[in-house]
């Protein structure tokens, strides 16, 4: 009998051991992370914080010192080398060593993130002398585990486990992790490295390359589901009932009231108004747990689900967007006694919600369990000006949680049409974690952060990012951005401040920035969220009428309306819209093979020039081919121009090869290239002088 009890003693006292200090941390178990979503609505046992090193301007140091919106961040040649120390400085051949990280104690990598690296990267984990990884540096921060396999990028992997220009393979160590580049200061060296630092005591088995065999099938899994979400997760929809809801212009009602201890699965919604767009921004959803006087959850329900403005369609592991309307939210929200759903109408026009809620029961865990937090803000008419760089708050929080995702919604009515010239998102992102005066995270860049580089105008959706809106040409319009935190969500015991910088690289005015974080928080937490206004949610318009401006990569250049250039057009119309240059595109449609559209293009000089037309891409759109006096010509590196594009119109910049141009009149032929006769958009065209 003693020796049974004391079994049990000693049974009970390791399980609560094990609770205490969390479960042992794996490959595998973080493999796992990489898709449950309800388990970021608990506080992470074991805990941890989370840091970034960047290779960010060394001269931020202070927002009351001057540097702290410096800028040289991986460009090569900075002031001050972006690194934690010079281990050995440059050579004949200039290459140097240059530490990354030196981190100590139990971690782990959770997220990567390059725009171009060279050099070479060694990687040692638990103080080892036998280095985890020595090789080329690019492809470890791109494809983590295909370069320690040494193989070529597996495609179930890409787009998946590596997003756009980030990755997200874990790779834990239980006694530190230092990160060693050798390379070239005058070379391109942009990199993230974000760690998970674990609490003293946890226990975590440091990874190695033969877990990436153990656990190839959880990790072809998740790479499935990180793909196509809505096909592997939402078979819950299906069963539920919805719920109908119709607002009036000013109408607030209460939509769902859930009693007991349970978790909001999913929210499925759809809209419809004689306005999406406005109904979309004016229309709020206000979640309240637990007998909150106020919505821990407040935001316009586009917003909410990341398709503002409009309908954008995007698949990502919380949010799915159709292009039917349909809109889906997966993050797991627990209550201990009560859920109250809301929505508001604040626009004029009246609106129908069709709406499902899926619960599932909860036990909840005090001082474990949190509660669901997302909070919407904007400002209107900003100066975005690269003399005046602001710092844009996202969110300030007290108490205790973690934050799990951020968005921005905005208007950039600049008039230049080219990306150097019209981007807006120079600025980085500091994230302040706890009661630490330091950033715990600082960027290199607003689209950095979003996993992509180089003001890309691609619309592109994964399962933690996207860009699922950018009118353009380049990033003139509206834009939207979004990055999901799963693995690298970032917890705090007292509090988070997140910032990013508005860093324009020209002054643009009556800038709109509107931006969303979505955080879990302890009872009690408290934040710098103010009411929603119907000033807030004003319905934005592009400028009624603009003109395409030479400056940045547009600099000298001349800019032609295509309609003013066409000879005897033909089965033609002219398409008003802000959108377009001088409110017009010329949209052709042809009815043979055999037409062509011929459009007269003036040289205002004898020399070298770029030919640029900022085309419409559309849904039903064809392809042409662009001929100069006859000659076939290149645009963009082809022959053939494709100007489709899924769901939204979209203006985009093509190029031509450099040309030699007498001075005078020159003919542009466009005929169309594809198997069907199919409508192309031309907007303007740039003669630029090189």
């Amino acid at each position: 009998m003693r020796t049974l009890l004391r079994s049990l003693i000693f049974t009970l006292s390791v399980f609560g051991f094990q609770f205490l200090q969390g479960q042992v941390v794996t490959t595998s178990s973080m493999i796992d992370e990489l898709i449950d979503l309800r388990k970021l609505s608990e506080y992470p046992n074991p805990g941890f914080h989370s840091i970034q090193y960047s290779s960010y301007d060394r001269r931020t140091v202070s927002p009351d010192i001057p540097g702290w919106f410096s800028n040289s961040d991986g460009f090569g040649g900075e002031p001050i080398p972006g690194f934690a120390e010079v281990l050995k400085t440059p050579d004949a051949k200039g290459i140097g060593e240059y530490l990354i990280c030196d981190v100590k104690g139990p971690g782990a990598i959770v997220r990567l993130w390059t725009a171009q690296i060279s050099g070479d990267l060694t990687v040692y984990l638990d103080q080892e002398k036998v280095p985890l990884y020595n090789g080329p540096a690019q492809p470890f921060f791109l494809h983590t585990y295909e370069a320690l396999l040494k193989e070529n990028p597996r495609n179930e992997w890409t787009g998946s486990i590596n997003q756009n220009m980030a990755s997200y393979y874990p790779i834990p160590f239980s006694k530190g992790c230092r990160m060693v580049y050798k390379g070239q200061l005058s070379d391109l060296h942009f990199y993230h490295v974000q760690l998970r630092l674990y609490d003293s005591g946890a226990k975590v088995k440091t990874f190695r390359i033969e877990d990436i065999k153990d656990g190839k099938t959880r990790l072809d899994h998740a790479a499935s589901v990180l793909t196509e979400p809505f096909k592997y997760l939402d078979t819950v929809l299906f069963d539920a009932a919805y719920e109908t809801i119709w607002l009036k212009p000013g109408e607030k009602k209460l939509v769902k009231s859930l009693k007991g201890s349970a978790g909001i699965k999913r929210i499925a919604s759809f809209i419809t108004a004689q306005n999406m767009d406005k109904a979309l921004r004016q229309t709020l959803i206000d979640i309240r747990f637990d007998g909150s006087p106020s919505g821990q959850v407040q935001s316009p329900i586009g917003d909410f689900f990341g398709a503002a403005p409009g309908i954008n369609p995007y698949e990502s592991l919380p949010f799915t967007v159709f292009d039917d309307g349909r809109m889906v939210c997966r993050y797991f929200m627990p209550f201990k006694d009560s859920a109250q759903i809301f929505m508001e109408n604040m626009g004029d026009q009246e609106v129908t919600v069709v709406a499902k809620f899926v619960t599932e029961p909860y036990e909840w865990k005090d001082d474990i369990s949190m509660h669901f937090r997302a909070r919407w803000r904007v400002d209107h008419e900003l100066l975005a000006d690269p003399r005046q760089v602001k710092d844009i708050p996202y969110l300030l929080i007290r108490g205790k949680g973690r934050m799990v995702g951020a968005a921005c919604y905005l208007l950039n009515p600049t008039s230049v049409p080219s990306s150097s010239g019209n981007w807006w998102g120079e600025g980085d992102e500091k994230i302040f974690i706890d009661d630490n005066l330091k950033p715990s995270f600082i960027g290199t860049g607003s689209e950095d952060y979003y996993n992509y580089a180089w003001s890309d105008e691609s619309l592109f959706d994964y399962g933690y990012c996207g860009q699922p809106r950018n009118d353009g040409p380049a990033n003139r319009g509206f834009i939207t951005n979004y990055r999901w935190h799963v693995l690298d969500n970032i917890p705090f015991e007292k509090g988070f401040d997140f910032f990013m910088e508005l860093y324009s690289h020209r002054v643009v005015e009556h800038f709109s920035y509107a931006r969303m974080i979505y955080t879990y928080a302890l009872p009690g937490a408290h934040d710098d969220h103010m009411p929603i206004t119907k000033s807030d949610v004003r319905h934005l318009l592009l400028p009624a009428d603009w003109w395409p401006e030479a400056a940045g990569a547009s600099g000298n250049s001349i800019f032609y309306q295509v309609e003013t250039l066409l000879s005897k057009p033909k089965n033609i119309k002219l398409v008003e819209d802000p959108m377009w240059s001088a409110k017009q595109m010329v949209l052709w449609s042809p009815e043979s093979k055999s037409e062509s559209l011929t459009i007269f293009l003036p040289a205002s000089k004898t020399g070298k020039f770029r030919i640029n037309m900022t085309v419409a891409r559309t849904a039903g759109a064809g392809k042409m081919q662009i001929f100069l006096d006859n000659k076939l010509m290149k645009f963009n590196g082809s022959e053939i121009t494709d100007v489709s594009t899924p769901y939204r119109s979209v203006a985009r910049n093509i190029s031509s090869d450099n040309v030699e141009l007498t001075e005078g009149m020159h003919v542009l032929t466009i005929k169309s290239a594809g198997d069907q006769l199919l409508p192309i958009g031309l907007d303007f065209i740039w003669m630029q002088i090189l």
